[in-house]
C-alpha cells in the first residue's frame, strides 16, 4: 500500500467545517492509515482531491460527495489503482422549487 493523501478544501463562512469533520472521521473510520488535510478556502466550496486528483467539487455538482463511495476511491488508491473521477454525490436536500 502506498501513501494515500485525502485534501479537502472547504468554507468554513458557510459552516462546511463540521461536514469536513464528519467525513473525515468517516474515512478514518475505514482506513485509518491514510493521511486527512483539510483547509478553509473558496466561499461554498466542499472540494476534495485523492493524491492529487479532484474527485468532488461542490462548486460544480451543488452536493455534498458520497462518503461511502469517497472510501471506496480511497481504499482503491490505497491498493495502487488509478484514482476514480468524480465520486458519487449525496442527494441535495437544502433546496426547494416553490
Amino acid at each position: 500500500m502506498d501513501d494515500t493523501v485525502v485534501e479537502v478544501e472547504y468554507c468554513n463562512k458557510c459552516g462546511y467545517y463540521a461536514k469536513y469533520e464528519e467525513l473525515e472521521k468517516h474515512i478514518k473510520s475505514k482506513h485509518p492509515e491514510v493521511t486527512i488535510c483539510g483547509r478553509e478556502g473558496r466561499r461554498a466550496s466542499f472540494e476534495v482531491k485523492v493524491n492529487g486528483a479532484l474527485v468532488h467539487s461542490k462548486l460544480q455538482t451543488l452536493a455534498y460527495p458520497d462518503f461511502d463511495d469517497l472510501a471506496q476511491i480511497v481504499n482503491d488508491a490505497s491498493h495502487g489503482k488509478p484514482v476514480r473521477s468524480p465520486c458519487k454525490q449525496q442527494p441535495i436536500t437544502s433546496c426547494s422549487l416553490s
